[in-house]
């Protein structure tokens, strides 16, 4: 199989690709973040991209999100894993944790959230019932396990409109909805790769306790994101590297 990363903020690309070389890719939704990089990763190829820019230019409610799904379905990728950021609502969901999400709450608003709208368009409603693809999210934990790293299986991720980080309120607004982690980029993201047909899966880094919670209970570090997701992402490139190897032979 092949595959695109979406790496976000601390992941704006992957130094360990060779053979790299940038495509400029137009898509009907205008352009995506940046151009994609194709190459290949211990000699298997894949394509990333940029979710924020190469220059993490694009604030979390400024991204198209159709240009971006769209440029990668159109490479032909087999599946897409998106590297998200994010904060801890569940007490033990501390800076560093690594989590594999299985359900996802929408809170944003405004965003362009469908490629079925516009004149011509048919009505279409696509079953998100399980948002994650399971093949793709059993070879992200197979890939941590294989490498002794700690990935918790599940956890519903909240989706906030952002840039703006939330209130202690909201965070317990979330936390009596369900919700276990909060970011700002999974949705449109996860149904726009679902109304392509396209696998999808999030490896969520957790870098910091949400708003009111833990080591957060009176504002959030912003410092200590920064030094947190540094860490934790020298790990993910590991898992990354690990996953692309076991989706060429095929798990």
């Amino acid at each position: 199989m092949k595959f695109g990363i979406i790496g976000g903020s601390g992941l704006a690309r992957l130094a360990e690709l060779r053979d790299a070389r940038r495509q400029v890719v137009r898509t009907p939704w205008g352009d995506p973040s940046c151009p994609l990089t194709h190459g290949t990763l211990d000699g298997v190829d894949l394509v990333f991209l940029a979710r924020h820019g190469y220059g993490h230019t694009l604030a979390p409610h400024e991204i198209n999100y159709r240009a971006n799904i769209w440029a990668l379905k159109q490479t032909g990728v087999d599946g897409v894993v998106s590297v998200a950021t994010v904060g801890g609502i569940r007490d033990d969901f501390g800076p560093g944790t690594l989590v594999l999400p299985d359900q996802i709450i929408d809170y944003t608003t405004g965003r362009c959230c469908t490629f079925f709208e516009g004149p011509g368009q048919p009505v279409v409603h696509v079953d998100f019932t399980w948002p994650y693809d399971d093949q793709v999210r059993g070879l992200l934990a197979r890939a941590a396990q294989d490498l002794g790293e700690t990935m918790v299986p599940s956890g519903v991720y909240g989706c906030t409109q952002g840039p703006r980080l939330e209130t202690a309120a909201e965070i317990r607004m979330m936390e009596r909805d369900g919700c276990d982690l909060v970011g700002m980029t999974g949705m449109p993201e996860a149904v726009l790769a679902r109304e392509l047909g396209l696998p999808y899966a999030a490896l969520a880094v957790v870098a910091n306790h949400a708003a009111g919670k833990g080591d957060s209970s009176r504002e959030v570090s912003l410092d200590a994101i920064t030094l947190a997701v540094e860490q934790a992402m020298v790990r993910v490139r590991a898992i990354l590297s690990e996953f692309v190897r076991l989706g060429a032979r095929g798990g």
